[in-house]
């Protein structure tokens, strides 16, 4: 049996990971990705409590279904959002949008 520091040990690292991607890098695919890798950290977490917690339930699994649909959502409208841009700018590079400025 895996004990609980180990899926929150995971948890955080992914999210480190996800963090990171999302402040250091510039392609726009790569901030979307990493705000996946950072929800999915938060579902593990989720997870864990859920059958750790003080109280086990499914309470934890339920809002994890809620969270994987949101991001489902999120890729979808971020993917295409990253197409228009392309299609206008030629770029995705997240340093050269600055559409919304004008």
């Amino acid at each position: 049996m895996v004990p609980l520091n180990a899926y929150l040990a995971v948890g955080a690292i992914l999210f480190s990971i996800g963090i990171y991607g999302v402040l250091s890098k510039k392609n726009g695919i790569i901030v979307l990705l990493s705000v996946e890798l950072m929800l999915n950290a938060v579902n593990i977490n989720l997870v864990a409590f859920s059958k750790f917690g003080l109280y086990p339930n499914i309470t934890g699994q339920i809002f994890t279904v809620f969270t994987i649909t949101v991001a489902a959502a999120e890729a979808a409208v971020g993917l295409a959002i990253l197409m228009a841009l392309y299609r206008n700018k030629a770029t995705i590079n997240v340093n050269e949008i600055d559409i919304m400025k004008r």
